[in-house]
């Protein structure tokens, strides 16, 4: 098993850091995109202030991904309990002019070596489009 990291790309959102932050940092805010998740893969999806419980369908017990630390205005770091594979991810604000945020998300995952290959693109675009899409919300 081998620790690697992967960086997504840096998105801008028209809003200032505070704002995101506080949106970011209250994971109940996700709510309004469970409609968006497949139910007959994603089941029992429970979301709190601070923690998102789900089960996935062959995976064992829910999964839990919760906020572990946080940097007022500038970070946000998840931890993952119940994967397959041991993941951590955090978000990174910085915040250039009052209506100008820029974001990057940043996730480590200890993999073993062999699949490394199937998952480098999926990943990178998977975290590229996670940041499109924290850019097009409404802070």
């Amino acid at each position: 098993m081998s620790e690697i990291r992967y960086k997504s790309k840096i998105g801008q959102i028209n809003a200032n850091a505070e704002n995101v932050y506080a949106i970011l940092t209250n994971l109940e805010n996700l709510q309004k995109f469970a409609d968006q998740i497949p139910q007959d893969k994603v089941k029992e999806i429970e979301i709190s202030r601070d923690s998102i419980k789900f089960k996935v369908e062959g995976l064992g017990p829910k999964i839990i991904i919760g906020i572990v630390d946080r940097e007022e205005n500038k970070m946000i770091k998840y931890g993952a309990e119940n994967m397959p594979i041991k993941a951590n991810a955090w978000i990174q604000l910085k915040q250039i002019e009052e209506t100008d945020t820029r974001i990057r998300i940043t996730v480590e995952v200890d993999v073993p070596a062999i699949f490394r290959m199937m998952l480098d693109k999926k990943l990178q675009t998977s975290l590229d489009q996670a940041v499109d899409m924290l850019c097009q919300i409404k802070y």
